[in-house]
């Protein structure tokens, strides 16, 4: 009974596309056999050298002073095309394991007496029945590729030594030293220093930055919100235009008025007989100054939000809280704040994790400046993913930012799974699945 399933099984392992020749599915068949001979050319001359790429990064240096010059092995080349031919060999794997499936799947219905479709009759198929995985496909391949196999690239660099000036290639070799990156990111002295406090004020900055965006989006939204205010539409209009201009354009506006040389915030300063005052340069007004402006562009945000969120709560709730002799502030605590936090505590984990990598307000407008004298590469400003820029594209401390990157996913990725998990939304989700 079970001969047509072994035997398009057998033939399906043994070589692609024998299966389904075997089930009389001679074009898929065709196809698939066409696609193993491609695999067995491409990997016959790339495995060998991905493998050994992925292990050594390279074993010959460069020599520019001998005849004929010694070109050498570019550990980070080598190491890139080892990763996408790895990558290729895991996408052809489970298409070796699809075809043994599919093999075996026509055949238990030839069992049954059912005839197997042919070439035509599956392409029919997939279009009614499997479009929507067919067409995710080539995203999926592209998120591969281009999302992934970056993310695999990082991870993979934090434990190389590649950096300046030693391990720039192609003029010298990528070494792997194991955990040493993150070692001296932690404990040696010159590094741990700065990393310890960048990492402090980032916390600093992104639980600062989201209260004071959503409590005052939330407090703009009520005061817009309330009875008797009248032009609501205006008042909408003229707090969401922050929003509405590019965030590039206003942050550098606000880079020019906070000069302290020749800002109009310190002239006007001036005018009342008032001294200027170090806004961008000195370390703590740096950091009054980059809050200040983050919430003249994230407070609109969150007033749009909630304001939508206002209009969902029943207005018998607070009629029943009325007639209960609830205050206002009592109505606000009872029905109000409970029924905001609950629609919007997921955006308010995605605000916080998006604060931490909040790149644009403190690079356009402080470039994380002003300069601390024991800190290395980085400003008093600066946060983790500035940093990390800083030591990628001016300093080529490649290894660091990688480990500083992983550290990042990793803040961000506990955070917010452990927060999210937590809220109210969704444990009832949750509870109703």
């Amino acid at each position: 009974m079970d001969r047509h399933r072994n035997k398009a099984t057998l033939l399906s392992i043994i070589s692609m596309g024998l299966g389904q020749i075997y089930n009389r599915q001679f074009i898929k068949g065709i196809i698939f056999l066409l696609i193993e001979i491609s695999g067995i050319i491409y990997f016959g001359s790339n495995l060998y050298r991905s493998v050994w790429g992925v292990v050594t990064l390279g074993e010959t240096i460069r020599n520019t002073t001998v005849k004929p010059p010694i070109v050498g092995d570019n550990s980070i080349i080598i190491l890139i095309q080892s990763l996408i031919t790895l990558l290729f060999l895991a996408l052809f794997i489970i298409l070796y394991i699809m075809n043994i499936r599919d093999a075996r799947q026509t055949a238990v219905r030839r069992e049954d007496g059912v005839q197997p479709n042919n070439f035509r009759q599956t392409i029919r198929y997939t279009l009614d029945y499997k479009f929507a995985q067919a067409f995710l496909t080539l995203p999926a391949i592209g998120i591969l590729f281009f999302t992934i196999l970056p993310i695999i690239f990082m991870i993979m660099l934090a434990f190389t030594n590649y950096s300046s000036p030693n391990h720039i290639p192609p003029a010298r070799l990528v070494d792997w030293v194991g955990f040493n990156t993150f070692k001296e990111l932690l404990t040696l002295k010159t590094w741990s220093h700065t990393f310890f406090g960048v990492l402090i004020w980032t916390i600093i900055w992104a639980v600062l930055s989201t209260v004071t965006t959503y409590f005052g989006g939330l407090l703009v939204a009520l005061l817009i919100n309330q009875q008797g205010i009248r032009f609501k539409g205006l008042w909408r209009t003229l707090l969401i235009i922050p929003y509405a201009i590019p965030q590039l354009i206003s942050l550098l506006v606000m880079r020019n008025m906070f000069n302290g040389q020749f800002g109009p915030i310190n002239q006007y300063l001036g005018y009342f007989g008032l001294g200027g005052l170090p806004w961008l340069t000195d370390p703590m007004w740096a950091k009054v100054t980059v809050i200040i402006v983050n919430m003249w562009v994230g407070i609109p945000v969150s007033m749009i939000l909630i304001m939508g969120v206002l209009t969902t709560i029943p207005r018998d709730m607070y009629e029943a809280a009325e007639v209960d002799g609830a205050s206002g502030y009592q109505k606000f605590r009872i029905v109000t704040l409970p029924m905001v936090l609950f629609s919007t505590a997921p955006i308010l984990i995605m605000q916080f994790a998006g604060n931490i990598n909040n790149f644009n307000a403190i690079f356009l407008l402080t470039s994380g400046n002003p300069v601390v004298g024991d800190y290395q590469y980085a400003g008093a400003t600066d946060l983790l993913v500035t940093w990390l820029y800083k030591l990628t594209l001016d300093q080529n401390k490649y290894n660091m930012a990688s480990a500083i990157g992983i550290i990042i996913f990793l803040i961000i990725a506990s955070f917010s799974i452990y927060n999210y998990r937590r809220t109210k939304s969704f444990k009832e989700e949750d509870m109703i699945q």
